[in-house]
């Protein structure tokens, strides 16, 4: 159950990870974008944001090894660095990059796990990492193996907590009966609702706290982006099917609807999207990702809005279930996400 916790002079809304871990806020931070995918960025105004989150209660940060290849962990690391007691740092290993940066596979092998964790802690400079993911499931190793290497690791005291991302019902109950786990991060937002298919249900009954990546359809729903020129030649969304071509003329509906009901309210469109993900579960938890210190608390404040009934049914009635033109990954990469 969420409780309240001063910090900074605001009362944060928070969870503990796992229903017995560290107390969380609900909205977190995604770092993944202050070193790739999202276009240019400046890394001292990212610190600036991390260092502000930490004074402000958004102490939940989010990496992986795989972020700009293994810069975003360095980043984080330098944020925290005389910080470290008030961060909680998730993590994440198992997609493969080559030297030069392409994405070439993804790894639960047991050596790789243990490998994958000691260059993360170096990179991060923490001797224990709060919250430890496999980024994608391994088709090729039992889930079973990578969970066992991963629990070695809590035993060890590299690691405190252990995560799944993007992966099936079946396939955490399989992992739960081999270690605890506290955490499965998946896509939900509006215009992606995949998980209520199972898997959002089954880390109600095993105790797991659902962490929503993109609950903002990755900018989109912020109504921010009005035409693919909004977008920084290099931004990885520019290859995101709901980011192309007639896709992008039907979503751009959906993020006007947000603004709509969210102007009725008073509200910014990411608050709304917001709260209207932190409303589906009390065992929700979001990390949306921003560069800029308005806008992380904008995020923030989204953890005290509940919507009214009149709001939900205009939401319910603009997204209904796959309303969203166009798949959530490129084919060459939504082959790794379980169902």
């Amino acid at each position: 159950m969420a409780t309240g916790e001063r910090i900074g002079g605001r009362r944060m809304k928070t969870i503990a990870l796992g229903g017995d871990g560290p107390r969380i806020p609900v909205v977190g931070l995604g770092c993944m974008g202050m070193s790739e995918f999202y276009g240019p960025s400046d890394e001292a105004q990212s610190i600036e944001v991390i260092r502000h989150a930490l004074d402000t209660g958004v102490t939940f940060l989010d990496t992986a090894d795989a972020y700009g290849s293994g810069r975003n962990e360095e980043l984080v690391g330098r944020a925290i660095k005389d910080r470290r007691k008030d961060a909680v740092v998730a993590t994440k290993f198992a997609l493969v990059r080559s030297e030069t940066g392409a994405f070439v596979g993804v790894s639960g092998k047991p050596d790789y796990v243990k490998s994958a964790c000691a260059a993360s802690l170096s990179r991060l400079g923490i001797d224990a990492i709060d919250l430890y993911y496999q980024h994608r499931v391994d088709p090729e190793v039992p889930i079973e193996d990578t969970v066992g290497a991963m629990a070695e690791l809590v035993k060890e005291g590299k690691v405190r907590r252990l995560g799944l991302s993007e992966c099936s019902p079946a396939t955490l109950r399989r992992a739960h009966q081999v270690h605890p786990i506290a955490a499965v991060q998946t896509e939900y937002s509006l215009w992606s609702r995949d998980c209520e298919d199972g898997i959002l249900d089954a880390c109600a009954v095993l105790g797991v706290t659902f962490v929503a990546y993109s609950p903002l359809g990755r900018g989109f729903l912020t109504g921010d982006i009005k035409s693919m020129d909004d977008l920084a030649p290099d931004d990885w969304r520019r290859n995101n099917p709901r980011f192309q071509g007639d896709n992008f003329a039907r979503n751009l509906a959906l993020a006007d609807e947000v603004q709509r009901v969210a102007a009725r309210r008073g509200l910014t469109p990411a608050q709304l999207a917001l709260a209207w993900v932190l409303g589906r579960a009390r065992h929700i938890v979001t990390i949306p990702g921003t560069r800029s210190v308005k806008r992380l608390d904008e995020n923030a404040a989204a953890a005290d809005i509940t919507l009214n009934a009149d709001e939900l049914g205009a939401l319910e009635r603009a997204f209904p279930r796959d309303v969203a033109a166009g798949s959530r990954y490129p084919q060459a990469t939504a082959r790794f996400v379980e169902s």
